[in-house]
């Protein structure tokens, strides 16, 4: 299972247990300019990248840039009860977590002078109006980070690691983070030998990380510092999973009948993410009941030749396989319930014969015939050809080569000739193994997800983990290198993702505002949508819900026109709402905007409609079909009650990090937020307004979680009324 780097150096990394005393080190190496790369998410050396920019604060002749993403930070809550809520909950879940000091600081207004950060992106929404984030953004598909943090002038290259000793060495695997670091440090270390660029390679031994395989895993060669001290094992960030509410459920279930059996896929992270994991656990494991809903909500009805062109309602026999840039908890679930399941090998011969249906996984004298015709192997077999042969199970793992000669264990064998009909057919008597190995069920580039994700992976078997391949952001985001392995392994791939609002001419905005402001980040979006259109059956699905509320207003999330975009309209291609399903790939415009206003919102659709038409883009006399009028959300709070009532599509079918307590009281916070927002106060009937101003004791538990069981002054006893009027509204109580 040993899988070497692809880039491999002979000296040894200096080993260090103290932070300090390696920050040293790094620094009389490479200089006090310090252009750092770090990774996204999980990955990031957080000790390490906090002695650094201690030091740069510290010392002003130190000059720190930091390249980097999706930092992420404990939860603390703005307002006084998400405080409250979030106290507790934080104490439990993040007892070890440190934050990154220079993100803490960054959010505060307060990085030194000599210290910049730019990302590449943020976590949504958190940094909107934020000058230090906003000014230092760059905006860049992630399969160009790693040029573009090379062209920065980066030097030090640093992430979180796992130790391992695999076939009798010593090994280090990148593990969550194998995306824009890998690229980045082969382009460094090439730098280093050609041109004698002074840079540090960093590893910072985390043993929480599950070991994860591919080019993710390599040896120590690869790295210049290693700091490893059990000290500074910290947990890693699980946010817990978000609650999956009827929108979501019904842009899942329209999405998932847009998945092909054989196929590939990529799925992003959320209660979206979850929620097309269940359509399509539901669609494999239940599905009669997963026709049944498609019946009776009339999708099918709907949508059914696009279903029937491009997905299917049936299980998955073949299976999927994986290809993603970030892998979640739902790939998990996938590969639980039998689901993702079809192996990809990384030899474009072999997978081209199994697509075919010429060979399977089981190895008959039929495989070797055929890889001969192929021309994987040559007929007088070399040293490259076993080494091939074995490394995928064709031929058993005892065999060698030795004087033109095939030989087993005790030295008895065949000449290593296939032209020769004796030597070929005592090969396939004796010699060939029993089924193909090195099948891959995921290729991903970085992972994050709730705890129970992390420890999933690392209660896996070598084995099965071994099937879940890390590799670099280039291989997962581009069909850059060997393009025809990746059209062989990426059948019927289907990209899926989330946008904050689609025009109704088919630009798709994810990461921005009009005025500038930056949301999230492209991340791998437009790489994505791009390798759609660029492979053979290859489909886009943007996923969207219709509306948003806005303070006192609600708006649609179909626009007709907006000033920022991330996928121009000459990429689309599938826009899928909780109302229905949207083709939009090499559609006239004005079929765009019809199927697009079928998906909107009813509340909007005239409104939709006479803007184009005053831009005569849609016929003057073209009405919206009847069938598309009820898109109101009480129609789909009525197609699900009857499903709900039977137990499916609950908040958390994968399970939740909250108490059942939290739940209540989230559900209810959410609802004042809302409810202030919109300063629209319900009056509740009288027995709910009772308990307002008298607390049953089923609420009393709920209230002493917020510490508002007895308040001790006046704002707190407002605030207790509060949250006893959202219980109430609620239903809690």
């Amino acid at each position: 299972m040993t899988v070497k780097s692809e880039t491999m150096e002979q000296k040894m990394p200096a080993m260090h247990s103290n932070v300090q005393e390696m920050v040293d080190a790094v620094i009389e190496d490479i200089g006090t300019d310090i252009r750092m790369g770090l990774p996204i998410g999980v990955g990031k050396p957080t000790i390490l990248a906090n002695e650094i920019y201690r030091r740069a604060k510290e010392n002003p002749n130190i000059k720190l840039k930091i390249f980097s993403g999706l930092s992420l930070c404990v939860p603390q809550g703005k307002s006084d009860l998400e405080k409250r809520f979030l106290g507790p909950l934080v104490k439990r879940l993040f007892p070890d977590y440190p934050d990154p000091q220079f993100t803490i600081d960054s959010f505060k207004g307060k990085l030194p002078d000599n210290v910049e950060i730019s990302d590449f992106y943020i976590t949504p929404g958190a940094y909107v109006g934020n000058r230090f984030v906003q000014q230092g953004y760059i905006s860049s598909n992630y399969s160009h980070v790693p040029r573009d943090v090379i062209d920065a002038g980066v030097n030090v290259a640093a992430g979180l690691v796992c130790r391992k000793t695999v076939d009798g060495r010593e090994m280090y695997s990148l593990s969550s983070n194998a995306d824009a670091p890998l690229d980045t440090v082969w382009k460094l270390q090439e730098m280093r030998r050609t041109i004698g660029k002074k840079v540090a390679i960093i590893g910072q031994v985390n043993q929480n990380l599950p070991f994860m395989y591919g080019t993710a895993a390599a040896y120590p060669e690869t790295w210049d510092y290693i700091l490893d001290n059990p000290d500074y094992y910290h947990q890693l960030f699980g946010p817990p999973r978000e609650a999956i509410n009827t929108t979501d459920y019904m842009i899942g279930i329209n999405a998932s009948t847009l998945i092909r059996d054989g196929g590939s896929i990529q799925i992003g992270i959320g209660s979206l993410g979850d929620a097309i994991t269940i359509g399509l656990v539901m669609r494999h494991k239940n599905n009669p009941l997963y026709r049944e809903f498609v019946e009776k909500a009339g999708i099918y009805e709907r949508y059914g030749a696009s279903i029937d062109k491009i997905g299917g309602l049936d299980t998955f026999e073949k299976g999927l396989y994986g290809v993603t840039e970030l892998m979640v908890d739902g790939f998990i679930q996938l590969i639980k319930n039998d689901i993702i399941k079809r192996k990809v090998y990384d030899n474009r011969y072999l997978q081209k014969l199994i697509n075919e249906g010429h060979i399977t996984e089981q190895v008959t004298p039929r495989t070797l015939e055929l890889l001969l015709d192929e021309g994987a192997i040559s007929p007088q077999l070399n040293e490259e050809d076993v080494i091939f042969l074995k490394d995928f199970g064709v031929l058993r793992e005892d065999i060698r080569l030795e004087n033109r000669q095939l030989l087993n264990g005790d030295g008895t064998g065949f000449l290593a000739d296939l032209s020769d009909g004796a030597a070929m057919d005592g090969i396939c008597k004796k010699f060939l193994g029993d089924r193909l190995k090195k099948g891959v069920l995921v290729h991903a580039s970085f992972f994050v997800g709730p705890p129970t994700f992390y420890q999933a992976l690392r209660d896996m078997s070598e084995e099965e983990r071994w099937r879940i391949q890390m590799r670099e952001i280039s291989f997962c985001n581009t069909l850059r290198g060997d393009e025809q392995l990746k059209l062989a392994q990426r059948q019927s791939a289907r990209f899926v993702n989330v946008a904050l609002m689609q025009t109704l001419l088919g630009n798709t905005v994810s990461d921005g505002l009009e005025n500038g402001q930056v949301i999230s980040g492209v991340g791998g979006q437009f790489d994505f949508v791009t390798m759609a259109h660029g492979l053979p059956g290859g489909r886009s699905i943007i996923l969207l819900r219709s509306t948003k509320q806005q303070k006192d207003s609600l708006t649609s999330n179909i626009r007709w026109n907006y000033g920022h975009c991330t996928v121009p309209r000459h990429m689309r291609d599938f826009v899928v709402t909780e109302y229905g399903i949207a083709d939009l790939r090499g559609m006239p415009d004005r079929k765009v905007i019809a199927n697009l206003i079928n998906i909107a919102d009813s509340r909007f659709q005239e409104e939709l409609l006479a803007k184009a038409k005053e831009a005569q883009k849609i016929p003057d006399s073209y009405k919206i079909p009847q069938s598309y009028r009820q898109n109101y959300p009480e129609r789909l709070e009525k197609e699900l009650k009857p499903f709900r009532e039977k137990g499916h599509f609950n908040p958390f079918p994968f399970g939740s990090q909250f108490t059942d307590e939290e739940i209540t009281i989230g559900k209810a916070l959410q609802s004042l937020k809302a409810t202030m927002e919109t300063k629209k106060f319900t009056m509740l009937p009288m027995d709910k307004m009772k308990k307002i101003l008298s607390p049953p004791r089923e609420a009393l538990t709920l209230l002493q979680r917020l510490d508002l069981d007895k308040p001790k002054n006046g704002k707190e006893k407002i605030t207790q009324k509060l949250v006893l009027y959202a219980l109430a509204q609620t239903g809690a109580i």
